[in-house]
């Protein structure tokens, strides 16, 4: 994954899932709503849980300090 790619995907997952609120997950049927098939578009499992969705955003601030240490050293 090069730097451009980690800024991109880490911004994109802690500004969806690391909301305070997060709009639903699945809606009324069950089905996962667009907003949770969105992870699914970025190659991410789909949350079907709150967790699952915080475990994203993690993953994102992850990628995020991975590429400002990588910044750091160029």
């Amino acid at each position: 994954m090069t730097p451009s790619e980690m800024r991109r995907k880490g911004s994109w997952a802690v500004r969806f899932y690391g909301r305070a609120k997060l709009p639903a997950l699945r809606d009324k049927d069950g089905n996962p709503t667009r907003f949770a098939l969105s992870a699914h578009a970025w190659g991410e499992p789909v949350p079907k849980t709150v967790a699952a969705a915080r475990r994203i955003a993690a993953k994102g601030e992850r990628l995020l300090k991975r590429y400002h240490r990588i910044k750091q050293r160029s």
